[in-house]
C-alpha cells in the first residue's frame, strides 16, 4: 500500500508525517537530507560533526513538524534549524576550547591537536581545502551568506527569508564576506 510520495507537495508530506506515515518522513530525508549536510558541513568544517548535527536538524524538524508552515519551502525551514544547530555547536566548540587551552602543560598530551590534516594529493584539493578553511574562519553572519549564496546556490530572496533578515543585508553581508574571503586568502 505504500505510494510513491516524490510527487507530493512539502505541505502533503508534513500532513502525512503528522498523521503518522513514517513513509512522509523518509520522503522529506531523501529530499532534503544532502543539501542541509552540505550546509552544515560548509559551516562547521568537519565532516563527522556535519553528520550529528544534520542528523540533530531533522531529529529538531521532525518534532516541531507542527509548527511547519506549508506555505514555505521545506528546505527554507530545516535549513533554518541546520543554521542554529551549526550556531549552538560553535558555541560548544568555544567554551570547550577554552577549558582546553586551561589545561596545565603537564597534561598536554591529552589534548588532542584540531589542526586539519593536510592535504597533498593534488593543487587543487590542498586550494579548496584553503578555501574551506578560511570559509570556516570568517565570522559567522558573513559564513552563513557565503554558504547559502556561493555554495547552496539559495537565491537572494530564499537567503533573506531563511536568515530573517532583507535582501539588501544579504547582498552587503555577500559583498563584505567575499572581500573578507579575498584578503585571508592573499588575492
Amino acid at each position: 500500500m505504500t505510494r510513491d510520495l516524490s510527487h507530493y507537495s512539502d505541505r502533503a508530506l508534513a500532513a502525512l508525517a503528522l498523521s503518522g506515515r513514517q513513509d512522509a518522513y523518509r520522503e522529506f530525508l531523501a529530499r532534503y537530507k544532502a543539501p542541509v549536510f552540505r550546509l552544515i558541513r560548509s559551516n562547521v568544517g568537519d565532516e563527522g560533526e556535519a553528520m550529528d548535527l544534520t542528523q540533530e536538524s531533522f531529529v529538531a524538524g521532525f518534532a516541531a513538524l507542527g509548527r511547519y508552515d506549508g506555505e514555505r519551502p521545506f528546505r527554507v525551514w530545516i535549513s533554518r534549524i541546520a543554521l542554529n544547530k551549526c550556531r549552538d555547536w560553535a558555541r560548544r566548540r568555544a567554551v570547550r576550547s577554552f577549558f582546553t587551552r586551561a589545561l596545565p602543560l603537564e597534561n598536554a598530551h591529552d589534548v588532542a591537536g584540531d589542526s586539519p590534516a593536510t592535504d597533498v594529493e593534488a593543487a587543487d584539493r590542498a586550494e579548496l581545502a584553503r578555501v574551506r578553511d578560511a570559509i570556516v574562519e570568517l565570522p559567522g553572519n558573513l559564513r552563513e551568506i557565503i554558504v547559502l549564496r556561493g555554495i547552496e546556490e539559495l537565491s537572494q530572496a530564499e537567503t533573506a527569508e531563511m536568515l530573517g533578515v532583507s535582501e539588501k543585508t544579504v547582498e552587503t553581508r555577500l559583498y563584505r564576506a567575499r572581500a573578507k574571503l579575498r584578503a585571508m586568502l592573499g588575492e
